[in-house]
């Protein structure tokens, strides 16, 4: 068996998940609720508040499907009981971010500002301290979303190898190169 997909998932106290038509699965807990269709395959067993991917077969597509979807699930029951959330930090001079509602409006080194809108799934704040570069704060419980949203952001302003500047996520180590020797 797939190593991911025989692990259970513990249900936390207050997420729900029930398998309806269609084989569409439900996870409601305190943070919303999230659907995912699951391939006709793969059933999912509740015993005692933990949920157990199975598979019917050995099939090489199958088993690949075990897993994936034990992940899915996995991350929709932690997306629903604790969220999702990612940082971006804001590197170079003259960088600011500003947040107002479901807009993110970025003064990245264009010669405009940049205004990025999110979907109302992801929640989204930004804060420029003085002696700090600026930081976007994203929220979500969709886990998928909140990490494509964050990448939009990011491609904005790639971080560069020579200065450092750009868009980065809060731990992204940025390999520097050597710029150019002066010659004689």
């Amino acid at each position: 068996m797939s190593r991911i997909g025989k692990a259970t998932i513990n249900l936390p106290k207050g997420v729900e998940v029930t398998v309806g038509e269609e084989n569409v699965i439900k996870v409601k807990g305190p943070k919303g609720e999230l659907y995912e269709k699951l391939d006709e395959r793969i059933t999912l067993s509740i015993e005692d508040g933990v949920l157990t991917v199975n598979r019917p077969n050995d099939e090489k597509e199958v088993r690949a499907l075990h897993g994936l979807y034990r992940s899915l699930v996995n991350n929709m029951v932690i997306g629903v009981s604790e969220g999702y959330k990612k940082q971006l930090e804001l590197v170079g001079v003259g960088y600011k971010a500003t947040a107002t509602g479901q807009n993110l409006e970025l003064a990245v080194g264009y010669s405009h500002p940049i205004i990025v809108q999110f979907p109302k799934e992801v929640a989204v704040t930004a804060t420029m301290e003085k002696g700090q570069n600026p930081k976007v704060f994203l929220e979500s419980i969709d886990k998928q979303l909140l990490g494509q949203v964050a990448a939009k952001v990011r491609s904005l302003r790639k971080p560069e190898p020579y200065k450092g500047k750009g868009i980065r996520y809060n731990n992204e180590f940025i390999r520097r190169k050597a710029g150019k020797s002066a010659s004689k």
